[in-house]
């Protein structure tokens, strides 16, 4: 299967320098819309889609961001791996505003949100042991390195429901826990991706210290915005160099994140829903379709 790349970031991100033949299209599906169209495009023979997480403009809030329209859109896109640029708050003192971390757990504490793509009709249960592909987490460790950009191995990101910012004590909390950034956007997309058979890693951009640090300011949107702005140059720079090195075959995620539908479904064949199974042509049509 030829490897098809799909990056949901900030707007701006998809500005990148050297990227051809870019042309945005809209991708329709049965989950409603997705935050904007898609951009289709190729750099070194490769080819990339783009899809601006909070719509071109910052039109959407975490909370409103239609997660199952973007996933079931970036299938239909032919996406095979997501890459998931997403801004960070730390919880760590070693991990400064200005540092990239390429995490490997989640913990989701967002409840205002669709999580799945599957439900009454049509159950499915996939695990979500390892929420990251590591080979493709790996892919992004090999683009730093080579890029010289510094990064964080390894951390567990707590997604918030937000749209507002931590309290002190649930910052404090977070922090007892162990977790090590905190954001607003990875889940449930990561949990979808994995339902959709899509491998995915992030990059988290740590922007601010979220509210714990005595010797910092509680997080604002103007410093955020300053530490995003600072870092765009770099992220793109991490991008092409990724998108340069990935091989042309999708490479078989080791945890089976590409195939994680294989014997997830629960419902018998004669039970499930013809109306959620025609909405799920894209999402599971690999282990759906009659054989």
């Amino acid at each position: 299967m030829e490897a098809v790349l799909g990056i949901i970031g900030g707007s701006g991100l998809y500005d990148l320098p050297g990227i051809e033949r870019a042309e945005w299209k809209r991708v329709g599906g049965p989950w409603g819309e997705p935050s904007d169209d898609i951009m289709f495009a190729e750099f070194g023979g490769r080819k990339l889609r783009f899809l601006p997480r909070h719509g071109r403009g910052h039109r959407l809030s975490p909370t409103r961001i239609n997660y199952r329209a973007n996933i079931d859109a970036l299938k239909r896109a032919g996406v095979t791996d997501i890459v998931s640029i997403s801004a960070v708050g730390s919880l760590r003192e070693d991990f400064a505003p200005g540092q990239f971390v390429i995490v490997d757990q989640f913990i989701d504490r967002t409840f205002a949100r669709e999580k799945s793509f599957f439900g009454e009709g049509v159950t499915a249960h996939v695990s979500m042991a390892q929420p990251v592909s590591p080979l493709l987490a790996e892919r992004i460790v090999l683009a730093a390195e080579a890029e010289a950009i510094p990064f964080q191995r390894g951390g567990t990101y707590i997604v918030m429901e937000g749209p507002q910012f931590s309290t002190l004590a649930e910052s404090r909390l977070y922090r007892s826990w162990g977790c090590d950034v905190i954001g607003m956007t990875n889940m449930p997309e990561a949990k979808l991706a994995r339902e959709a058979e899509i491998s995915y890693a992030t990059i988290a951009m740590v922007t601010d210290y979220d509210s714990w640090h005595h010797e910092h300011a509680p997080v604002d949107v103007q410093e955020v915005l300053r530490v995003m702005h600072e870092n765009r140059a770099r992220v793109q720079q991490l991008l092409l160099r990724l998108i340069r090195d990935l091989p042309r075959d999708h490479e078989t995620c080791p945890i089976g994140s590409d195939r994680a539908l294989e014997f997830a479904i629960m419902t018998a064949p004669e039970s499930r829903d013809p109306a959620l199974l025609k909405m799920l042509d894209a999402v599971a049509g690999r282990v759906l379709a009659p054989r």
